[in-house]
């Protein structure tokens, strides 16, 4: 009697905490480009990008940039700096980074597209990896034309391999986006969702990439990359087992209706 008890006092906690932030987003419509939502558990704090449609990919970059197709994407809630090594440690219990010097503020790093799974589901449902429209979406600032998440500025924007020192820094310490993201360009790498696919012609709506591959994409670049690779259209690839000081993440949600 007790536990079924117990199981519809947290059924019902569950229910009361869903309604809370559904309620949160669904005053949708009255979102903004912008609006930053708290996760309570981690701190995490989100930015809203409203949907829209832009030119994915770019024919000034690398072969697989092209060709350049119309996405058009539904609004979503994005990480507004990537995972720290604080918000790991609070979900998971350790730290597998490698620049643990840098201060709790510095994105975590050496996790693999597996260990990021493994985050999402501890925080609860609804969390994912951006898919990668979305990654390139909001980097651009809602698809502007911009080579850097922010700009044509890299030293503005972001921690690369001419200004890094070599190592990570604390998130944020560059400037944002014209969404208010940080470190969209350099820092670490970012894990998408997306298996690693070639790019086609024809309008998308809300794509997810490929069914199956060998390659999980990553996008961004990090603290060693050169100029090109911190491209907000840059493409870049690992199997999802590998993990390296190189590589973090940051996470999306999307409205709830």
């Amino acid at each position: 009697m007790k536990k079924k008890i117990w199981v519809i006092l947290f059924s019902f906690f569950i229910y009361c905490t869903t309604i809370s932030f559904a309620h949160t987003q669904t005053l949708g419509s009255e979102n903004q480009a912008g609006d930053v939502w708290i996760e309570p558990v981690t701190g995490m704090e989100f930015v809203w990008v409203p949907g829209g449609c832009f030119m994915m990919g770019s024919y000034s970059g690398n072969l697989n940039e092209m060709p350049v197709h119309k996405v058009c994407l539904d609004g979503f809630w994005i990480g507004k700096y990537e995972v720290t090594q604080e918000q790991w440690t609070k979900v998971m219990g350790n730290n597998p980074s490698e620049f643990q010097n840098c201060g709790k503020g510095c994105p975590v790093e050496s996790v693999s597209w597996f260990g990021c799974q493994m985050f999402i589901e501890k925080i609860g449902d609804g969390f994912s990896l951006p898919t990668e429209a979305q990654w390139e979406y909001a980097a651009r600032s809602g698809g502007k034309n911009e080579i850097y998440s922010g700009g044509n500025d890299i030293e503005k924007v972001a921690w690369y391999s001419d200004n890094s020192g070599p190592t990570t820094h604390a998130v944020g310490t560059k400037a944002p986006n014209g969404l208010g993201i940080y470190d969209m360009s350099g820092n670490v790498w970012e894990w998408c969702q997306d298996w690693k696919g070639n790019y086609s012609f024809g309008e998308k709506d809300n794509p997810i990439g490929p069914l199956w591959g060998t390659y999980r994409v990553i996008r961004g670049g990090g603290w060693y990359s050169m100029p090109s690779w911190v491209r907000t259209t840059d493409r870049g690839r690992h199997e999802p087992e590998f993990s390296y000081l190189i590589l973090g993440f940051r996470l999306v949600r999307q409205k709830i209706e």
